[in-house]
């Protein structure tokens, strides 16, 4: 567990009612599909996981296809929320400030760790399509 989302635990009894924690379960849900996508190579996958004409999601599927193109797949990749701080919320959208971290990942075939990746602060705009939550947009945010 994300070490500030524990402190929030253990100072309010009530987690469930902290926007916060319904964030980061939706960003952590996100993140495992997006995995699943980049390890099994699936770009109709992971274009799925954004919604149409998203510029976050052409960039990551041009990523994907270019690990492809060179025969290489990403598996076991885990994202760490370092913070977390929603500035609106719907139930079909929500605005949230993170930083996060690549922080566990293998590149196939050779097995070679990910390169270390530094925190890095974006704001992340979500939709709810059909009871998925989709990637609208990623901007860089300074933090």
């Amino acid at each position: 567990m994300h070490l500030l989302l524990a402190l929030a635990l253990l100072l309010d009894p009530t987690p469930a009612t902290r926007p916060e924690v319904a964030a980061a379960d939706v960003l952590h849900a996100w993140d495992v599909r997006r995995s699943a996508a980049w390890s099994a190579g699936d770009v109709a996958g992971l274009r799925a996981l954004y919604l149409p004409g998203s510029a976050a999601g052409r960039a990551d599927v041009a990523m994907l296809r270019a690990w492809r193109a060179r025969g290489l797949r990403v598996e076991g990749m885990q994202t760490q929320l370092l913070s977390v701080s929603v500035r609106s919320r719907t139930r079909e959208r929500f605005v949230v400030d993170v930083v996060d971290r690549v922080v566990v990942g293998s590149v196939v075939p050779s097995g070679d760790a990910l390169p270390a990746d530094r925190p890095t602060a974006h704001t992340l705009v979500l939709r709810r399509v059909s009871g998925e939550w989709l990637v609208a947009s990623v901007a860089s945010a300074v933090s």
